[in-house]
């Protein structure tokens, strides 16, 4: 019989941490619309609309456009408790442009956010107690590149408690090199550092052949798994995903070869099926499946989240 990845444990969150931020996306008349994403916070709506409870760690302004982000959190059954407001502060803007294929070309603007500023912040204590007792605590490389060195500390210190309290660490690496002011070897070194800390590495084969010259997602396999990561997943777009679980490797490929109209969120909708199924006690190639199956859905849409019509049919299968 298949078991959860938390084993017996029942109590603690769900807890994904990093940035919401106001999404301008182009649509197919030339013009912008107004939106809202972030990786993580992605992973958390659609982890949210299959089920699971899940809080999100942030930090907002007091203006408009936080109170929007608010809004749609607790639209799709995020809890808020996590996130704090900050007077006088923005969250961060990124405009998206897609191309024929449906790829994507962000620029941010985000060097004032007040999520940089979670763990240095009123509520940094609770956010911290809430981490170490989590059941499941998932982050990213962008995550990663929002703090200062201090934050990156008490983060580090947060997940090392959440391994010895019984929880689970899980990780996708998202590296953009724009987060990190170009700085390849301070990324390396970050990244190397929190892969350490986490069971479950979900990261995507482009960024990892951008960041380390991987030639193959094996080559990705291997580097996460001489750093202890027991449990991983490389996606790698169309090809679909390479699945390492204990010592067996496993090609879990697409269900059906689809036209992307935007890829935006395609792997953060992964890891919410993977992540999700794992946790219903879905054995690893199962939840691959239906991380293929989500992202299928969210590739056909334009924008971070799609309407959830969209993604009930798939969502509602158990």
């Amino acid at each position: 019989m298949t078991t959860s990845i938390l084993g017996g444990r029942t109590n603690g969150s769900v807890v994904a941490i990093g940035e919401c931020m106001v999404e301008l996306s182009r649509g197919s008349d030339g013009r912008f619309g107004l939106a809202y994403g972030g990786d993580t916070f992605n992973t958390a709506v659609y982890m949210a609309r299959s089920g699971v409870e899940v809080a999100y760690a942030t930090a907002l302004g007091d203006d408009p456009y936080s109170d929007g982000i608010l809004r749609l959190a607790k639209t799709e059954s995020i809890k808020t408790n996590l996130i704090e407001t900050m007077p006088g502060r923005m969250p961060g803007l990124y405009m998206i442009e897609t191309n024929e294929a449906g790829e994507r070309a962000f620029w941010y603007w985000r060097d004032r956010a007040a999520a940089r500023d979670l763990f240095d912040g009123a509520k940094a204590a609770t956010t911290v107690d809430a981490i170490a007792n989590a059941r499941l605590v998932y982050f990213s490389g962008i995550t990663l590149s929002l703090y200062s060195a201090n934050g990156l500390e008490v983060l580090a210190s947060a997940l090392a408690a959440t391994r010895k309290n019984g929880g689970v660490v899980a990780m996708d690496s998202n590296y953009r090199p724009r987060g990190w002011g170009g700085d390849i070897k301070r990324a390396r070194s970050t990244f190397a550092r929190f892969w350490a800390l986490s069971r479950i590495g979900l990261p995507t084969f482009d960024d990892e052949h951008t960041l380390w010259s991987d030639e193959t997602p094996t080559a990705t396999a291997d580097r996460l798994t001489n750093l202890g990561v027991s449990e991983i997943v490389v996606k790698n777009g169309a090809t679909g995903a390479l699945l390492r679980s204990g010592s067996i490797d496993r090609q879990v490929p697409c269900p059906a070869p689809l036209q992307a109209v935007d890829t935006t969120a395609a792997g953060d909708s992964f890891n919410a099926g993977y992540l999700a199924r794992r946790l219903a006690g879905d054995a690893p190639e199962k939840a691959a499946q239906r991380g293929h199956e989500l992202a299928g859905i969210v590739i056909q849409h334009r924008g971070a989240i799609v309407p959830a019509e969209a993604t009930s049919a798939v969502l509602k299968i158990s």
